[in-house]
């Protein structure tokens, strides 16, 4: 079975072609990220106008590089939220159109599910049930995975995403946009232990497992104008003792939540999920708790079209096929529904 994944949710525009919901024939990803560093962050108008440019050049490339045609492909998925909403709007409506001009199936993919799925492009993919912890600019949640189509919320962010934590911290250290990268990068040569962040603890009946690292981001600031902007050994500190921040709830509550579910295998998604001290912070926690961690390669945590095929191949065996009404919904919740309420495409 083969399934061309169209992702437009924020700012890569993304296609692939996957088979069977598990071999990525092509994977073809358009950055934005030149276009809104000089803003430190992605401004959504721009990326609505980039993806309008990129998107068909990318799926041509993905088709070709696969050595397919649209004649080929038994369905077409696509990330209809959640996301910003002029991005999202730019892929579904293509995808609407190419389904319409090929009478193929059309499959709207929340791109949640698609990291959490992206893991199955992998030879020793885990089969449900897991724990998945989605961990990007835009989301930080834990999910119980106890089949495919079957997600439940077990925790997420009262307030910042961690991805989100990065950029903004870096923007005020002066480092480029996105901000994980530089941060990883000057924390490897710094002492975590030389800052003592603060880590929030969320009190209240099912609060165990979710997050809030805005306070955190309050930290930083203060100690930024308490004692100046860093430089040299003290600005890879200070990386080192923030990163440390984040991958220490990040962990912490990821093994609990699978300890609590009963889950012996935990997967990592999501653009975060590349982070160098999260991945082998996980790794050492999920060793001594004796859950297995399966860990996405760098290239499948950012976005892309393959997991989004991926999550639409699975979607259509499940008989999720959308009509030609199909709405973006930028607050898709992964676990629920789409809202009644869907901005509907022109």
């Amino acid at each position: 079975m083969l399934v061309l994944g169209i992702e437009t949710s924020c700012d890569e525009t993304a296609a692939s072609v996957v088979r069977d919901g598990r071999v990525a024939l092509s994977d073809v990803v358009s950055s934005q990220i030149d276009i809104h560093r000089r803003y430190g962050g992605v401004v959504p108008e721009l990326a609505s106008r980039n993806h309008v440019m990129q998107v068909m050049p990318v799926i041509e490339e993905a088709l070709a590089v696969a050595g397919v045609t649209l004649d080929d492909l038994d369905a077409i998925a696509v990330t209809s939220g959640p996301g910003l909403i002029g991005a999202l709007l730019v892929g579904v409506q293509t995808a609407k159109g190419l389904c319409l001009a090929t009478n193929k199936p059309l499959v709207g993919v929340n791109h949640l599910e698609g990291h959490l799925l992206a893991i199955r492009l992998l030879e020793d993919a885990p089969e449900p049930p897991f724990l998945g912890l989605v961990v990007s600019g835009g989301h930080t949640s834990l999910f119980d995975v106890r089949a495919f189509g079957d997600y439940r919320p077990v925790g997420s962010t009262r307030d910042d995403a961690a991805g989100e934590a990065y950029d903004k911290v870096a923007k005020m250290l002066g480092l480029p946009y996105p901000g994980g990268l530089p941060i990883d990068r000057l924390a490897k040569e710094g002492n975590r232990r030389a800052i003592a962040f603060p880590r929030a603890h969320i009190r209240g009946e099912g609060a165990e497992c979710d997050f809030s690292f805005s306070g955190l981001k309050t930290a930083v600031r203060a100690w930024v104008e308490k004692n100046g902007r860093p430089e040299g050994s003290a600005l890879s500190d200070l990386c080192a003792s923030f990163q440390e921040a984040v991958a220490d709830p990040l962990t912490k509550k990821a093994i609990l939540a699978a300890q609590r579910l009963g889950h012996r295998r935990l997967v990592l998604a999501g653009g975060v999920a590349a982070n160098s001290r999260l991945r082998e912070l996980m790794a050492e926690r999920a060793r001594k708790a004796g859950v297995e961690l399966f860990l996405p390669p760098i290239r499948l945590c950012t976005d892309n079209g393959a997991m989004i095929a991926v999550a639409g191949t699975h979607a259509f065996w499940r008989g999720e096929i959308a009509d030609l009404d199909l709405c973006a919904t930028p607050g898709w919740q992964l676990g629920h529904a789409p809202e009644p309420r869907r901005v509907k495409s022109p």
